[in-house]
């Protein structure tokens, strides 16, 4: 990812420096494993851990040549460590160390994010709470339909992240696994207790079948679900790019002082954030079918998925944090207009009181069909002449006659509408 897009926390976890100090952690815990069975002195484990160390150029300048980056970062480890060395990587492959490392970094970029969900849901709820009564009109295909409160909306983005939370740590218990099984996966070189002894202190599981690799089923569930929660992502921000309309102007992303909206237009404030995260969203969901595609290799192994995980890894947890941490700053900030959404919600004179009508006729004994045809003929003049739709009700004898002026004006209560927000927030947040 290039700097614009980028958090140095996550950063880090994806720089040379932490891949190849995994690396060393992995060969040398193998190593300790390895002289608890007796098969390398405890001496020369002793030296392993005291020295071992690795120079991050002279790595890739072996690997110019060897074209083997483990090979490159071995050779270098040695220059270090002396003779014991030649006890480094017994009965090992390259992926026991690849793969192993990956789903450590796999694990420490899903922890960052769960940090950055608890943020953003930390925001929604702030928000929901303050706005729970805050009326608004709801919208259906982009038409006035009938009320919600801005706390509703709230209350439904804070839900579907909560989902996102608990997918996300399923994820990283899925993917927290590693192999020490050596080439092909049968531990022909290397005992089992390795792989054991290493995932242990790595905080992982062992993979129960990694041929030669961990299987990519995992690596795919995770970048899904990291597109997932850009998808959840992307919805807030397409709800907040409408909201700010100009037309609507129910909501709208903070503007800061000396903060400038065009190079021609000085008036213009726009929803520069949100659309942001809407690319970033298409980003990182354009990242999970390389993974899905990752996980059909040959046989026990390839390394067709290797250069693309080389990219998504780093790629997609870098947006994705990076885009967290700025919609919990969009929502801790936005800015909300009240006034407008009454003004939005009497725009069409009555409308939104449709519905209760149309069941009061019915629960009056007036067919569902005559119901409609009576109510949707007296909506149609608030569309087609701007009329008042509680007039024209009123002045409708067949109305007037099926329920009484005082039922039709009660039928036009806003209360009606929200006596449920209570219940919907327990659902939601809890008591």
């Amino acid at each position: 990812m290039i700097p614009r897009y980028t958090r140095a926390e996550m950063a880090r976890i994806w720089e040379p420096d932490n891949r190849f100090r995994i690396w060393l952690e992995i060969e040398t815990l193998a190593c300790e494993a390895q002289a608890e069975l007796g098969v390398i002195p405890a001496e020369a484990v002793r030296v392993i851990r005291e020295k071992g160390n690795f120079d991050i150029p002279r790595i890739d300048a072996i690997e110019l040549e060897v074209k083997h980056d483990v090979i490159a970062f071995l050779t270098s480890v040695a220059e270090f460590v002396g003779p014991e060395a030649r006890f480094i990587h017994q009965g090992m492959t390259s992926s026991d160390v690849l793969d192993t490392c990956l789903s450590v970094q796999l694990m420490q970029a899903a922890d960052l994010l769960l940090e950055d969900l608890d943020l953003v849901l930390d925001s929604i709820r702030a928000r929901a709470m303050e706005h729970k009564h805050t009326v608004c009109i709801g919208r259906s295909h982009g038409i006035h339909a009938e009320p919600v409160t801005f706390g509703l909306k709230l209350a439904s983005w804070y839900a579907e992240m909560d989902r996102n939370r608990t997918r996300l740590r399923a994820a990283r218990e899925n993917i927290a696994t590693g192999a020490i099984s050596g080439a092909v996966g049968t531990f022909a070189n290397i005992d089992p207790y390795v792989e054991e002894y290493v995932c242990a202190r790595m905080g992982l599981k062992p993979e129960p079948v990694s041929t030669q690799v961990i299987p990519r089923d995992r690596h795919a569930e995770y970048f899904c679900t990291l597109a997932v929660i850009a998808s959840s992502m992307e919805r807030i921000a397409v709800e907040i790019r409408h909201l700010q309309r100009t037309e609507v102007l129910e909501a709208e992303e903070f503007f800061s002082k000396g903060q400038k909206g065009s190079s021609a237009m000085p008036h213009k404030r726009n929803p520069i954030l949100s659309e942001n995260l809407t690319g970033q969203a298409r980003y990182v969901r354009g990242l999970c079918i390389p993974a899905m595609e990752n996980v059909a290799l040959w046989h026990e192994r390839d390394i067709s998925h290797s250069s693309v995980e080389r990219y998504i890894g780093p790629d997609a947890t870098v947006a994705l944090d990076f885009s967290l941490r700025r919609l919990n700053g969009l929502i801790k900030n936005l800015v909300v207009y009240p006034e407008n959404m009454q003004k939005n919600l009497d725009q069409m004179k009555g409308l939104v009181y449709s519905q209760k009508i149309l069941l009061d006729l019915t629960q009056a004994g007036v067919s569902r069909e005559d119901s409609y045809r009576l109510v949707q003929r007296n909506a149609m003049k608030v569309w087609e002449q701007g009329k008042d739709f509680l007039t024209e009700l009123l002045a409708d004898q067949e109305v007037v006659g099926a329920l009484g002026e005082a039922k039709i004006r009660e039928s036009f209560d806003l209360n009606y509408h929200l006596k449920h927000v209570d219940t919907i927030f327990k659902r939601v947040f809890g008591e």
